[in-house]
Order: C-alpha cells, then sequence, then structure tokens
C-alpha cells in the first residue's frame, strides 16, 4: 500500500487544466497498489481516480492506457484513461507521468462467493477474446527474467529450505518457458495481477455482483491460461492454507469455460502454470519484503503465502486440482 509521489493541490489544480473534467474539489491518496502512486481527486463534475506511474516508462505506458481504452470499447467494464483537451491519454505531474480515469462503483470484496468467482471467470474469458485483435506487445515485466535477476538478491534473507525451493523453482520454468509445449500456449494480452483487490464489487440484498476490474499495470503479453492461473490462486484460495475452495474454483471455471473452452493441451499445461503464477508472486513479494522502496505509506505483503500456494501446487495430484472434467 504506497503513496510514492505527493501531489498537491495547486498541482493537482494544474494538472485539471490540461481536461476536461470540471473544477477542483479535493485530493486524497488511496491506500493500495505497491507500485504507483494512486489518488482520488474531487472535481464539479464528479470523482476520478488519479494515478502517477512510479516505475513505468514513457515507451512503455501506451500499451497499458492502450490496453484498457481497447477493452473498455469491447464492452468490457474497465477504467480506462480519460483524453485530455489535446486528445493525450498521458499527462505529467510533479515531473511524472500519469494519468486520470473514471472511478467505477463498488468496493474491494476480500471473500468472494461462488457465484462472484463464476462472474469474474466469465470476465477474464471475454478480455482473453477482445484482446485478440489488441496490436500492441510488452514483456511480462514481472516474469522468468525478473525471477533469474531477483533470486540471488533474496536468498541471503531466506532460510535454507526456502532458498532451495525457490532456486529450483526458477530453473524448472526456465526449462519449461523454452519447451515446445509451452509456446504452443494461446497467448495475448493479459491482466496478470488481477487479485479479488482490483475488482470493485456492489452487494444487494446479500448477493455480491461484479462491478469493473481496475489496476492493468502489470498487464503483459502472456499464455492466457497463466492470467487464469494468477488470478483463480487468489480468487479461489483459503488465504490462510493456500488450499483451493472447491466450490469456488468449480464456478470460476465453469464461468470461464462457457466463454473460453478450456482445450485438452491447457489441461496438461494447468498444474505448472499456477506454480508459474504463484512463483511470481512469491519472487515480488520477496523482492518488496527485504529491497522495499521509500513510500508515504507502505506496507509490504507476506511472501509465505504464496510459497505455501507453490507447495500446495507442485505437491498436488494433477486430477486433484480444479478442472472442468
Amino acid at each position: 500500500m504506497a503513496v510514492f509521489t505527493q501531489v498537491s493541490n495547486e498541482q493537482a489544480k494544474c494538472l485539471l487544466n490540461q481536461y476536461d473534467l470540471g473544477e477542483f474539489k479535493s485530493i486524497e491518496g488511496i491506500v493500495s497498489g505497491i507500485e504507483n502512486s494512486n489518488f482520488y481527486l474531487e472535481t464539479s463534475k464528479g470523482r476520478f481516480v488519479l494515478t502517477v506511474f512510479e516505475r513505468l516508462s514513457e515507451e512503455q505506458l501506451p500499451y497499458y492506457l492502450q490496453l484498457t481504452r481497447h477493452l473498455y470499447k469491447k464492452g468490457l467494464n474497465v477504467s480506462g484513461p480519460i483524453p485530455a483537451k489535446n486528445g493525450s491519454l498521458k499527462e505529467h505531474v510533479n515531473g511524472k507521468p500519469c494519468s486520470i480515469a473514471p472511478c467505477i462503483a463498488g468496493n474491494f470484496e476480500p471473500e468472494p462467493s461462488a457465484e462472484l468467482c463464476e462472474q469474474m471467470g466469465t470476465f477474464l474469458a471475454k478480455m482473453h477474446l477482445a484482446v485478440k485483435d489488441f496490436p500492441y506487445f510488452q514483456e511480462n515485466q514481472k516474469g522468468l527474467d525478473f525471477w533469474k535477476e531477483s533470486c540471488p538478491l533474496v536468498l541471503p534473507f531466506m532460510a535454507e529450505e526456502s532458498a532451495k525451493l525457490l532456486q529450483e523453482e526458477v530453473f524448472r520454468m526456465e526449462r519449461l518457458f523454452a519447451t515446445d509445449e509451452y509456446n504452443a500456449l494461446e497467448t495475448g494480452a493479459v491482466h496478470a495481477d488481477l487479485f479479488r483487490n482490483n475488482a470493485l464489487v456492489s452487494t444487494k440484498d446479500g448477493r455480491q455482483k461484479l462491478e469493473g476490474v481496475i489496476d492493468f499495470y502489470f498487464a503483459c503479453n502472456a499464455p492466457f491460461l497463466f492470467d487464469l492461473a494468477v488470478t483463480m490462486n487468489d480468487w479461489c484460495v483459503d488465504l490462510e492454507t493456500g488450499e483451493f475452495v472447491p466450490e469456488k474454483a468449480k464456478a470460476f471455471l465453469r464461468g470461464y469455460n462457457s466463454i473460453r473452452p478450456l482445450s485438452e493441451h491447457e489441461r496438461e499445461m494447468w498444474q505448472d502454470m499456477l506454480c508459474a503464477g504463484a512463483l511470481r508472486f512469491w519472487m515480488s513479494r520477496l523482492y518488496d519484503y527485504w529491497l522495499p522502496r521509500q513510500a508515504s505509506l507502505l506496507k509490504p505483503h507476506d511472501p509465505g503465502q504464496f510459497e505455501r500456494i507453490l507447495l500446495k501446487r507442485k505437491n498436488a495430484k494433477a486430477v486433484e486440482l480444479p478442472w472442468i472434467y
């Protein structure tokens, strides 16, 4: 949870001069996310979200901004950037690139129901179909290269058994990603970080409804199956144990498969992708925990959660893992 770059009232007012979003009323830091600085921006025309990009370069930004705009045009409820008066999808504040997007209704739901998991599965499959004509490409910034570079940096802080597991899995994934089987998986632009805290949900009469999806700033080109694994490793598990909750996993897969039918080849690669999804977040959390950046609101996530999930996926029998049977 972080705000790395402060934005004053005067800076926000100057920024709003570049947009047709009304008069400035207030700005408030959002205590979420660990990569960018986010703010609620209140104007005379409503509530918006200002994102100040901390790590993404000027060259990388078009991918992320164009992706959410593309998905919005395809009818998916995502918070895409609002063009400035000059048509640009980004501007600058306090010397850093930024964008302003609509504030989607709804709230973070820490305990998604099976019904909500099915809705999320449906959304994810629709997103995977919608990007088939998306022309931009971006490598996974938290993928294999990051794992290989970060591994020796975090090992000195780790217990021996955990360090051994981390090294083994990085090496195993390096070999896996070079295989024909991995490279035969269908790929495209994916969210790659669609945890439950990146969805906005409303609740009425005890029923949960998915209102929209936010925070595409880890998006990249990767196998759709990897994106499914990342999402289900969060949405469909007991966060304490890492075990899948059967009814949630079944509902999620039912929703996904109803829109984008899963293939036999994807079933064969499922366990490996669940491990890859867990490794990605174990590594990034280890890095953020032991090598943190300075921020005014920063509490790194527990790396141990995804070590537990990785062990559960790695040691499971393939038939024990949730799938469409």
